[in-house]
């Protein structure tokens, strides 16, 4: 991973960058990392989503949910020259945070964060290429705009590259 442009993308937030720049995101538990990118323009785009449906009835805070951080991140690409025919997307987080008896709301919030993001990338056309989902660790996920290269780091394993 290169880049010495490094942004830091908080919980329910969204960064983007151009050319160049590393993008990174974490204490990904349950919440989920979505690196979006168009490879022609080298335009690159991570968000930190925690839940999976935006249910405000202001909606103002997009980049906290899937069905809305996605669309959000997508509007702010196409402002910027990306095109959604284009892009493709990578996906890390999504684990089981909590022992939790039955499958009770906080048992399974990973799991139903990591269908939203997969159904919402869907929905607007873009390809999924790589994904470090599920499990029980929390990670770390850095994006090399640059190339389109993200890598996900835990605690105790080796990095893994998507």
């Amino acid at each position: 991973m290169i880049g010495n442009d490094k942004q830091v993308v908080g919980i329910a937030d969204m960064k983007f960058a151009r050319q160049h720049g590393l993008l990174v995101t974490y204490a990904l538990g349950s919440c989920i990392g979505i690196c979006l990118y168009d490879p022609m323009i080298k335009l690159g785009a991570l968000v930190h989503i925690m839940l999976p449906i935006n249910m405000e009835s202001g909606r103002t805070h997009p980049f906290k949910y899937a069905d809305t951080g996605v669309q959000a991140t997508l509007q702010k690409m196409q402002a910027f020259g990306g095109q959604p025919s284009r892009m493709t997307a990578k996906i890390a987080g999504g684990a089981r945070m909590f022992e939790v008896q039955g499958d009770g709301i906080l048992g399974s919030i990973g799991q139903r964060n990591i269908e939203s993001v997969k159904w919402a990338l869907q929905k607007a056309g873009i390809r999924l290429l790589r994904e470090e989902v599920g499990g029980t660790v929390a990670r770390t996920l850095l994006f090399d705009v640059s190339n389109g290269q993200g890598c996900v780091r835990s605690y105790g394993r080796q990095d893994i590259l998507i």
